[in-house]
């Protein structure tokens, strides 16, 4: 079978798993940030913490944070990794909840993909605490904004 220039496909096309077997641990780290863009409905109810499912930012933070550490139950290709920290922020601006999330680990390959489900799945979150309010809800630019360690090392998404 021939090699792929892809470092998930196989010469024949097929998905693999790329072997990280050999790659030394080293400390990793990335910054991930999305918004959740809402209507004036959604963020009264924020903003005077009534919305009826209760504390969406908290419940929001937390769903962050596992989602994280499930990354490689979603994404068939990603290794399973120790996830060593995970940080999720949470804000209200003037039309929108903006997420952060920060996902460290000391292991053979970074966590990009572990910061990105992080802040996907705390929109989602709040997506799913506020429809009841209105469903005049969007969930945009989900981006990785920072990456630190690895072979490739540090990287800042231009402003």
């Amino acid at each position: 079978m021939s090699e792929s220039p892809f470092t998930h496909l196989r010469g024949d096309g097929s998905a693999r798993m790329v072997d990280v077997t050999a790659k030394t641990p080293t400390v990793r780290e990335a910054t991930a940030e999305c918004a959740v863009v809402c209507s004036e409905p959604i963020m009264a109810a924020l903003r005077d913490e009534t919305v009826p499912k209760g504390d969406v930012l908290a419940v929001a933070r937390v769903a962050g944070i596992q989602a994280a550490k499930h990354t490689p139950d979603l994404l068939p290709l990603a290794h399973r990794i120790g996830v060593h920290g995970a940080e999720v922020d949470l804000w209200l601006e003037a039309d929108r909840v903006r997420i952060r999330a920060t996902v460290r680990t000391a292991d053979r390959t970074g966590v990009e993909m572990e910061a990105l489900t992080a802040v996907t799945v705390a929109a989602l979150s709040v997506a799913d605490m506020v429809k009841g309010i209105d469903r005049g809800f969007a969930i945009e630019h989900a981006i990785i904004t920072h990456k630190a360690g690895g072979r490739s090392g540090d990287w800042t998404r231009p402003a």
